[in-house]
């Protein structure tokens, strides 16, 4: 199984940060956001992975990340010509993952703890079959896709729902069988232009293949200048703590 970081996107809610650079060149604490997700990734047992961005800093990934040695890992490259949404960005990895299982991390998700991710790609990798997404209870639903769990089957996923069925978030980690490419090439934009990844997820539940996992510690994204500061105040923690 390979590993796709997706890191496009116009990052308009962080303007003008955003104006100069891309979102997840930005740094969170002490070194540049797209770092944890590639530590992520390696934590994860991935050794290939591939980075998705825009094309106006694409040579900038490329000058801080080069190869990918640093991080123990293989890195490609791929740019995305146009915000198309987090699924048509995806879709542009189907060749690197040569039609088979893929995880994905959003670019701007920070983890405190990986072990269920850890946790989830074994399992996945054991039976590749469906898809599996990560879940995280969260005092702000409203903000996210929304998980409906029904015993151990998610029942739903609602993006950014007004009344929320549930406070569990679907964090921005993903796993997928090699369907994900046919599915999203039968996507159709949403009302915001983006082929929305909600969409592949709740194909996955109508089929009864979707698994899940629930995210132990503190978990963030880091797209609006709010969770930018959660997220360095995260990795600050984080890295106090390792220091002891």
């Amino acid at each position: 199984m390979k590993g796709v970081i997706l890191a496009g996107g116009t990052g308009s809610r962080l303007k003008p940060a955003t104006l100069v650079t891309n979102k997840h060149l930005l740094p969170v604490y002490n070194k540049p956001m797209i770092f944890f997700p590639l530590e992520t990734m390696a934590a994860c047992g991935f050794k290939e992975v591939m980075i998705v961005s825009g094309r106006e800093h694409a040579g900038h990934f490329l000058n801080l990340l080069g190869s990918g040695k640093d991080f123990g890992l293989k890195l490609s490259y791929e740019v995305q010509e146009e915000a198309g949404g987090i699924a048509q960005a995806l879709c542009l990895a189907e060749d690197f993952a040569e039609h088979g299982p893929v995880a994905v991390q959003l670019g701007d998700n920070i983890f405190e703890n990986t072990g269920q991710l850890v946790n989830g790609v074994k399992k996945f990798s054991a039976d590749p079959n469906g898809a599996m997404i990560f879940l995280k209870a969260v005092p702000d639903p409203e903000r996210f896709g929304v998980a409906e769990v029904l015993g151990d089957k998610v029942a739903s996923i609602i993006e950014k729902p007004k009344n929320p069925k549930s406070n569990l978030c679907v964090t921005g980690f993903y796993i997928y069988d090699g369907r994900v490419f046919d599915v999203i090439k039968t996507l159709k934009p949403s009302g915001r232009g983006e082929l929305e990844i909600t969409e592949v997820n709740n194909y996955y539940i109508n089929n009864s293949s979707m698994k899940f996992e629930t995210v132990e510690g503190e978990w963030t994204d880091a797209g609006t200048f709010e969770s930018l500061f959660r997220a360095g105040e995260l990795a600050r923690k984080t890295a106090l703590e390792n220091q002891k």
